[in-house]
């Protein structure tokens, strides 16, 4: 009986030490899968109209800043490298800095969290620029489908970025509020990072296919 008993004993503490996945976790990656393919038909949007108008698509794609583009590129990029940076101090536990400044080894969430929205936030602005530039030159969402395809896709990617950036203000907001900053707080941070990741591996791809693709 006693040999019952600690096995019992012992096979639930087994079952209390096994890490199941998180569902806010496991949800936002379901959810990622279907972005994927939202997207997926924006860029049969442009495979489409490549093959289909290839006199348009080479007059149009002359009019792209490409190293004004590539910079705002570079820009998000980073972004996502610091946005990690961020989660892996919200994996420590550490919501804030405990040394100076500039001193980004002693960083915590908050603070790269905040580099990352500014980051973000001049990635969206530099897009309106091009956006603006492009109008001034004749490229209006609704002067061809190449034009109605271009702000179509980077339009609702941009979207995509907004929508980031508010989740950041959410999670440090969230930060400031709790008076311990615990698990529930670190995996806010760590879905937060698996949209940006995304938003940055989507506008990649975006890039290569919009500025490069002849």
């Amino acid at each position: 009986m006693g040999n019952v008993t600690t096995t019992q004993a012992t096979y639930s503490q087994a079952m209390r030490s096994v890490k199941r996945p998180d569902p806010v976790a496991v949800g936002t990656i379901v959810w990622l899968g279907s972005e994927v393919m939202f997207f997926a038909g924006l860029f049969a949007i442009y495979f489409t109209l490549r093959n289909t108008s290839p006199d348009l698509w080479a007059e149009r794609t002359v009019l792209l800043n490409i190293p004004y583009a590539t910079v705002n590129t570079i820009i998000l990029v980073l972004s996502s490298v610091t946005c990690q940076m961020g989660v892996f101090a919200a994996e420590r536990f550490q919501s804030y800095r405990t040394g100076g400044f500039f001193d980004v080894r002693k960083w915590g969430m908050v603070e790269w969290f905040y580099l990352t929205f500014i980051m973000g936030a001049i990635f969206v602005s530099g897009q309106v620029w091009e956006y603006a530039q492009l109008v001034a030159e004749g490229m209006a969402i609704n002067t061809d489908s190449y034009a109605s395809a271009f702000y179509l896709t980077t339009g609702f990617h941009a979207l995509h970025v907004t929508g980031g950036l508010i989740a950041f203000l959410l999670v440090i907001g969230r930060a400031y509020a709790v008076k311990n900053f615990g698990r529930k707080e670190m995996t806010t941070s760590i879905v937060v990072s698996y949209y940006w990741h995304f938003v940055d591996v989507v506008w990649i791809a975006l890039f290569l296919v919009i500025y490069f693709l002849k």
